[in-house]
């Protein structure tokens, strides 16, 4: 069963996620959220469905958007109305990605 992180948990694993980052990851409005910029569109698109297999494989999916170059990607897990380590294990693979 998901479980949905404490405030304390979150800012553990928010981090340890953002550890070395340059652009760091943050919460709003209980979901974990980063915008990434690219050089272009098509770099941003492939960007894209990179994080889409990694979402698919992990069978938890993002919010996004997308215009031109920039990216914007929200985690959150509606199973248990906030974050949890599923968000935070896709947001690991989803940096490493970059």
């Amino acid at each position: 069963m998901i479980e949905r992180l404490s405030q304390s948990a979150v800012d553990v694993s928010l981090k340890e996620l953002n550890k070395g980052a340059g652009v760091l990851w943050h919460t709003k409005e209980g979901k974990l959220v980063r915008e990434f910029k690219f050089s272009d569109f098509v770099s941003a698109f492939g960007f894209m469905t990179k994080v889409a297999m990694l979402a698919e494989k992990a069978d938890h999916h993002p919010e996004w958007s997308n215009v031109y170059n920039k990216v914007v990607i929200k985690l959150t897990t509606h199973e248990v109305d906030g974050l949890s380590t599923r968000d935070f294990d896709l947001a690991q693979e989803i940096s490493k990605s970059v």
